[in-house]
């Protein structure tokens, strides 16, 4: 059984597996192919993995060769082997014509965003490793934007007071951000629509700014969920009153399947700082302010709204590495001790994270956009 790596596109600089990662893979008795200079962007070279034990090929080779077929984001193409399994992440919700072109073809698509949000599934949660990643350097970037200082200052020519940050949002991304932001001596404000992590903000030294009425979301899979109206109002209200002293904004909030909320309006944006930044992690699905475009920089009133959804890629190589170890905890279920494919839809992260199988769209979320 082959194990196919792809290139990823210009402007991804991760690759779904190091050669560390790969040598595992020939462990699990499969050969494994790689395109060539997929890891170059990795700082992984074609010599790194032919040490591990893969072999190079050409894009296309791979692409007709590979049994389970490997690629972060989805590959243009669709002339993959009969009946071959594709791994990566997908956005099926978003791309679910893609997926279901990808059933009429009879591939095999596993899309790791999907995965339950379960402690069984931890080591192979891509979405919370990825979010991680992108908290600290969506940290780093506004400091590195920001035009005055993050932390306080006493000095001989006067002192500095610390940047306040706002963060919305403390999941992963927004834990990590905190931790960051705290480190380099900001003051920190956190909303969450979750009370359930209070605790953890306050923790790590945040102030958790609490709005009632929340939709109870513990049985949403450690996802967020829609909210009533009557509460948008009250978020929004603590929120505009936060943003209005905020020097820096970090935004998270992301529902699977929609469009992201809109928590920071025009209004809020036309109260702030001059020189204030906003991060966006959600502009992949419209951003959460109203003036978000996905990978550019949009400055209103002289605070620049930052929209990256892919901050993960700017830390590419310890981002491959822990995308890498989430695959292969994952191909461990659906590999068996002879290295072949061994698909068993009585698991239930195999069948969570399974959107096309059998020449249909088995993820039912994915199948109800289509019907």
């Amino acid at each position: 059984m082959i194990i196919g790596i792809l290139k990823e596109p210009t402007g991804e600089n991760r690759v779904s597996a190091l050669p560390e990662i790969v040598a595992q893979f020939v462990k699990l008795n499969t050969s494994v192919i790689v395109e060539s200079g997929a890891g170059d962007t990795a700082f992984a070279a074609d010599a790194d993995y032919t040490k591990a034990g893969a072999a190079i090929h050409t894009r296309s080779e791979v692409l007709s060769q590979a049994d389970i077929l490997l690629s972060i984001t989805q590959p243009s193409e669709t002339n993959f082997k009969s009946k071959a399994v594709v791994l990566g992440v997908y956005q099926p919700l978003f791309n679910f014509q893609l997926m279901k072109e990808w059933a009429s073809k009879g591939f095999t698509t596993f899309s790791m965003d999907t995965i339950p949000r379960t402690t069984r599934a931890q080591s192979m949660d891509v979405l919370s490793s990825q979010a991680n990643i992108a908290g600290y350097k969506a940290v780093l970037l506004a400091a590195t934007t920001y035009s005055r200082y993050f932390p306080m200052f006493m000095t001989a020519a006067g002192s500095i007071t610390p940047a306040k940050m706002l963060i919305l949002g403390a999941g992963v991304a927004g834990l990590q951000a905190i931790a960051t932001a705290k480190r380099l001596g900001a003051v920190v404000e956190v909303f969450d629509t979750r009370p359930a992590v209070k605790e953890e903000v306050m923790s790590l030294g945040a102030k958790f700014v609490e709005v009632e009425g929340a939709a109870d979301a513990s049985k949403a899979g450690g996802y967020a969920v829609e909210q009533t109206e009557e509460f948008l109002q009250k978020q929004k209200q603590k929120i505009a009153e936060s943003a209005a002293k905020a020097d820096i904004i970090i935004t998270t909030a992301q529902i699977p399947g929609k469009k992201a909320p809109i928590l920071i309006t025009k209004d809020m944006i036309a109260n702030m700082r001059s020189g204030s930044i906003i991060i966006d992690l959600a502009s992949v699905t419209g951003g959460n302010t109203d003036y978000t475009k996905n990978n550019e920089t949009v400055v209103v009133n002289n605070v620049s709204i930052i929209g990256n959804s892919n901050l993960a890629s700017m830390q590419a190589s310890d981002a491959s590495k822990m995308y890498g170890k989430n695959i292969f905890n994952f191909l461990k279920l659906i590999i068996d001790k002879d290295g072949n494919i061994n698909l068993n839809f009585e698991d239930d992260l195999v069948k969570g994270t399974c959107i096309t199988h059998d020449g249909q769209i088995v993820n039912e979320r994915t199948a109800q956009l289509i019907n």
